[in-house]
């Protein structure tokens, strides 16, 4: 049970928010076990044999303009007509900076009439967001099987949420704004190519799984979505951030790898306070430990639900 601080805040450790999370995520209950059974250890040695045989190319595609752009983006003296050229050589690209540009929040007094006036109304934030999303939607959304549509919309919620934190956080401590934009929104990845496993190979038991045989899938979703960014050549800080945060026992010592970390957790909170699933305002500080104070996580939160408000 979770301990009551005398402010009336449960503590609830990282390893509780994180198998609520994979729960929600999943549509599965709760589980009195803690360690798996002989048959989830069993599908757990099944499913680390297909994921080394996991074709990375059976994931939607990214645009062979997108490593060059994201180098011209890092840049803020980028022209619009270099941004526009560039777009201009991806025709999905190109029909998602006009309707973007299109839609009411855009929307200009002059009409939009070429590519270059979309991309300069945009900005390069703007242009660096929808590139990511554009990319990145699809990706965690493509899920097949019983449990991949609800999966994949829930997977994209808290990639919208942990980019957003990721981003905030990175602010405070020196990141690359668009690289920890990017590590927030790709951070699950591979937990769709495990809810297609799953979806095969999931124990068929009157128990729901066992706190233990989740962690482990998380572990396996966690080094197939590091394998995932190094197949794309994304940015080196991000794979980095990424690769140290596989052992719990070690935690991140990069400053991307702590926001990642952080946002991961503060994205899986917020997402689970905005469908009831978690109790009250939980103390999300894990202790001495964390690379970040207490106030200034407070604010990050403040921040999630401003932008992320709870609608039911």
């Amino acid at each position: 049970m979770p301990v009551i601080t005398p402010a009336s805040q449960p503590v609830l450790a990282r390893a509780e928010i994180e198998d609520r999370f994979h729960r929600f995520v999943l549509g599965l209950p709760d589980s009195s076990g803690g360690e798996p059974s002989p048959a989830e250890l069993a599908t757990l040695k099944r499913l680390e044999s297909l994921s080394t045989r996991f074709d990375m190319r059976s994931l939607p595609r990214l645009p062979s303009v997108l490593p060059q752009l994201l180098r011209t983006l890092k840049s803020d003296d980028a022209a619009g007509g270099q941004l526009a050229k560039l777009v201009g050589r991806d025709p999905l690209m190109v029909g998602e900076v006009m309707r973007v540009t299109g839609s009411v929040y855009y929307r200009s007094a002059q009409p939009i009439t070429s590519l270059q006036q979309a991309v300069v109304l945009l900005g390069q934030d703007g242009l660096r967001r929808m590139l990511t999303q554009h990319v990145m939607k699809p990706i965690l959304q493509a899920n097949a099987g019983a449990l991949g549509h609800a999966a994949g919309a829930r997977l994209w919620d808290h990639a919208e949420r942990c980019a957003h934190a990721c981003a905030w956080l990175g602010r405070n401590n020196g990141c690359d704004a668009f690289e920890a934009y990017l590590a927030g929104i790709i951070r699950h990845t591979g937990t769709g190519a495990v809810v297609r496993l799953l979806d095969q190979w999931m124990p068929t038991v009157d128990e729901p799984p066992s706190p233990g045989f989740l962690a482990g899938c998380a572990g396996l979703a966690a080094r197939l979505s590091l394998q995932a960014a190094q197949y794309w050549e994304l940015p080196s800080q991000v794979t980095d951030a990424m690769a140290a945060g596989h052992d719990p026992a070690s935690p991140p010592s990069s400053p991307l790898g702590k926001a990642l970390a952080m946002a991961n957790l503060l994205a899986m909170a917020q997402l689970l306070a905005e469908h009831g699933r978690l109790p009250g305002d939980p103390d999300l500080h894990q202790g001495g430990a964390e690379p970040y104070a207490p106030a200034l996580l407070a604010r990050c939160r403040q921040d999630l639900k401003n932008n992320f408000p709870v609608t039911n």
